[in-house]
């Protein structure tokens, strides 16, 4: 039986991986102003999201209903700057993981796929 990319990665570098992320997100004012308020809920619900995303439990599901991503993003202006900034950053808390062969490359493809999802306006 074939393991999930979450079981491929763990819980805790997988949570190790958001955190350095947001520290990331935090100091980068690219983005920084897309994320109000406090990074400790964000990365949270972050944590469950992509737990949820590669497989693992559905956390984020349980608490907060179906992830509905472009819904829940649209009071926010995302363009392919912002995009490009967050998967900047995203690929730097990816590489900073070191995750097992195959699965760094794996998880930036799916990521990169949502994030052209998210982008919202032209300008």
């Amino acid at each position: 039986m074939a393991l999930t990319p979450y079981e491929v990665i763990g819980q805790e570098r997988l949570y190790h991986m958001i955190d350095y992320f947001y520290s990331l997100v935090e100091q980068d004012e690219r983005i920084n102003h897309l994320f109000p308020g406090d990074f400790a809920e964000t990365s949270r619900k972050q944590k469950q999201f992509l737990t949820q995303f590669l497989g693992g439990p559905a956390l984020y599901t349980e608490e907060h209903g179906h992830p509905m991503l472009k819904m829940r993003h649209m009071d926010f202006r995302i363009t392919t700057f912002e995009r490009d900034a967050w998967l900047e950053n995203m690929n730097k808390a990816i590489q900073h993981a070191e995750l097992p062969a195959g699965i760094d490359e794996y998880l930036y493809e799916r990521l990169r796929l949502t994030a052209n999802h998210m982008v919202n306006s032209e300008n």
